[in-house]
């Protein structure tokens, strides 16, 4: 995720010409948008993060365990290829990283303190692959502002699984940043 928040993800954006994002990023992704804000290298106007990790929790690896044994016995293959052009690789770089043992101690709760943007976490109240101590360590951790929105009968994708209410606080939250980042790192 470092590699991804800290070297494709800025390569991406000179690409693009992107200069004053709204990241958005779900689960894995919400974590890269963390580390890449956090590093304070780079602009950022706001994050929106839908069940974000910090930290490895139990009930995560025990559900990435169980998707294992369903990428193996049922359809789940099937349905990711429509997404994937490398199912098995793309499968297989989450799922392998997140059950390694030396994977347990992976934690960016240090790069919170640096995030100054604002941002807006969601996360689903059922969800199989983190809890609200997510929610909590970036609202205790993170320098801006923070909206947390734990939404009932939700699971891991808030935009799917409650995508009225997901639509709405990320309008919201989007009407309401400014137009221009906070400084960087350095910058006063």
């Amino acid at each position: 995720m470092h590699v991804e928040a800290l070297e494709t993800l800025p390569a991406l954006r000179d690409a693009l010409a992107i200069a004053d994002p709204i990241l958005v990023g779900h689960s894995d992704g919400a974590s890269i948008a963390l580390i890449h804000a956090g590093a304070r290298r780079w602009p950022v106007r706001g994050l929106i993060l839908e069940a974000p990790h910090v930290f490895v929790e139990d009930v995560t690896v025990a559900s990435i365990a169980a998707a294992k044994e369903a990428y193996r016995t049922t359809d789940l293959r099937t349905r990711l290829a429509r997404y994937h052009g490398d199912v098995d690789g793309a499968f297989r770089g989450w799922n392998d990283i997140w059950l390694d043992a030396e994977f347990r101690g992976w934690n960016i709760e240090d790069h919170l303190p640096a995030v100054a943007c604002p941002v807006l976490a969601i996360q689903g109240e059922d969800d199989e692959y983190g809890t609200s101590a997510q929610l909590d360590a970036i609202a205790a951790k993170v320098a801006g502002p923070v909206e947390t929105l734990l939404l009932p009968n939700c699971k891991h994708a808030p935009h799917r699984d409650q995508p009225d209410a997901t639509l709405v606080a990320m309008a919201r939250f989007v009407a309401g940043l400014k137009s221009s980042p906070l400084p960087l790192a350095g910058e006063g």
